[in-house]
């Protein structure tokens, strides 16, 4: 039987095969530290999970939600904007709730593309930004994601030499998984690009709130006429440490807001009315939460890079992210960042995930999610440090990637 069109395009999931490993380990009764997947293990504050307890008894309260969200939720939201960015939001024609950023990108995807429509995505670059359009039916065109005078460089090779013509570009900043961070003026000169070739801007701002400089990340709708090209994403998971609630936000342009929500009207009925109502109670809310996860991350990255550059690996301290994006030690190079993520699985009992997954031009780098305590990370660099140890030993049976090509 022949494969399925849309899955025909979806190459293998590079991650599967680090959590294979992961789970045999487990099997055999290893303590994997897990620094692979960016999932939140801080508690959620509990002013929020109260709001969740308190309305979820109340009646009619289980019944189908209003699929944009509900109104009080999409005020709170645009009163975060007016309050963090000085931006002003309509909250009934330019905020729409998501099921998370990642559903909000995807929906918006199948919102605006045509077959064959080309998108200029980062790479590497969170998968989403990329599949979301592949599975609609469009095609993607790899920049840059350093926010330089070469990412100029790269949109204007690429609306030259593309055909169709894109229409659209996806920023993510800060960067997962590279934690690269971009200014105002670099936004300021992205939405004139824009601007000038007519296509849209989709910006992805799950980190607005997990920095770690004195500067606070900016938004692209703070721009002057970044309101007529750009949606830009927000999730709740990492800011308020609520990743299994599924709650974010799409805002900015009413043109393409309303083609969200239009999209998500046929397919879903919104997120549980209890959820949103706790959603809108951490909007509102007290902002101690925010400035205290903030800083759980800000000392596990100090641990990290001081622990782990002690044991023969040093890693460039991100400014902003809950993630390290770290160049492979020397010895591995050679081998690639998966068969690497698999040796540490195997002879370390420690996960990362592998650059690849994230695009090609990920390959020779490995993602490090500060998801563990200190304690945690500081044993898993010990371990780190065995394992470096007797690196020439492991290395011996492994194929270097440009002979597994």
């Amino acid at each position: 039987m022949h494969e399925f069109h849309k899955i025909k395009r979806l190459p293998p999931y590079v991650f599967e095969e680090v959590n294979r490993l992961k789970a045999e380990a487990r099997a055999r009764g290893a303590d994997i530290i897990d620094l692979g997947m960016g999932n939140p293990d801080l508690p959620t504050p509990q002013h929020i999970v109260d709001k969740l307890i308190e309305t979820v008894q109340k009646p009619r309260t289980n019944r189908y939600s209003a699929s944009k969200g509900i109104p009080g939720l999409r005020r709170a939201q645009a009163a975060y904007y007016d309050r963090r960015f000085g931006v002003k939001l309509d909250p009934d024609t330019q905020v729409v709730a998501t099921l998370g950023s990642k559903e909000g990108f995807a929906n918006m995807a199948q919102a605006i593309t045509a077959p064959g429509d080309v998108v200029l995505v980062p790479n590497p670059t969170y998968p989403i930004h990329a599949f979301g359009f592949i599975i609609s039916g469009g095609a993607i065109r790899s920049i840059p994601v350093e926010p330089d005078a070469g990412f100029f460089q790269a949109l204007e090779r690429a609306i030259h030499h593309s055909i169709p013509k894109p229409i659209a570009l996806i920023l993510n900043y800060p960067s997962n998984p590279t934690a690269y961070m971009a200014d105002i003026e670099f936004y300021k000169d992205v939405v004139a690009f824009a601007r000038r070739h007519e296509i849209f801007i989709l910006s992805d701002l799950a980190y607005a709130d997990i920095y770690f400089d004195d500067e606070p990340p900016p938004s692209v709708l703070q721009v002057p006429g970044a309101m007529d090209v750009t949606v830009e994403f927000t999730s709740m998971s990492k800011t308020y440490s609520m990743p299994g609630w599924r709650m974010g936000f799409a805002v900015g342009n009413e043109r393409l807001i309303s083609a969200l929500a239009r999209v998500k009207s046929y397919l879903d009925y919104g997120a549980f009315t209890p959820i949103q109502v706790a959603a809108a109670a951490a909007l509102n809310g007290p902002e101690d939460c925010i400035i205290e996860a903030r800083e759980t991350y800000r000392r596990r990255r100090d641990a990290m890079v001081e622990s782990f550059e002690r044991a023969g690996w040093p890693i460039p301290a991100p400014r902003a992210t809950m993630f390290a994006w770290a160049p492979l030690p020397e010895k591995f190079r050679t081998i690639g960042s998966l068969e690497f993520a698999k040796l540490l699985v195997e002879n370390a009992d420690v996960a990362v995930s592998p650059g690849l997954g994230f695009g090609e031009h990920g390959e020779g780098f490995v993602r490090i999610a500060l998801v563990e305590n200190e304690q945690r990370i500081r044993q898993a660099a010990r371990n780190v440090r065995r394992f470096l140890a007797s690196a020439d030993e492991k290395l011996h049976n492994v194929i270097p990637i440009s002979a597994s090509r």
